[in-house]
């Protein structure tokens, strides 16, 4: 079993989520490369960021708490670059849909997490 950030379903979920972006973002037009293509993959990569550097810092449950707070927070920004994407006709209303919902799953792990330190502490050898 996988004891790292990286066996969190909550990780596992934002990282998938973060290369769909990627993949579906190749096709944006070359003229949002510096703006919408760079924002939305920055915002959707930050996610599973914030998590592995907040489960690094499990022992302090404040900064923990802090962390999976940051991550919801691009998780939300990652949903506002979906509706630019579908408003500016580079993806479709029912792409956009699938990939909020899974957005909003992820935000609903990390608030969990942000309210629930406690069951994620390092286990101590006793």
């Amino acid at each position: 079993m996988d004891y790292s950030f990286r066996g969190l379903n909550v990780f596992q979920k934002s990282y998938d989520l973060a290369m769909e972006i990627f993949h579906l973002t190749k096709s944006f037009p070359k003229e949002e490369r510096y703006a919408l293509t760079d924002q939305i993959r920055r915002a959707s990569r930050s996610i599973c960021a914030n998590i592995a550097e907040g489960y690094r810092k499990r022992g302090y449950p404040r900064y923990f708490s802090n962390k999976m707070t940051d991550a919801d927070a691009e998780c939300s920004e990652t949903m506002v670059w979906l509706d630019f994407s579908c408003d500016c006709e580079y993806i479709s209303e029912s792409k956009r849909e699938k990939l909020k919902q899974g957005y909003m799953e992820v935000g609903k792990m990390l608030g969990g997490m942000a309210r629930n330190p406690e069951k994620f502490l390092p286990k101590t050898n006793s």
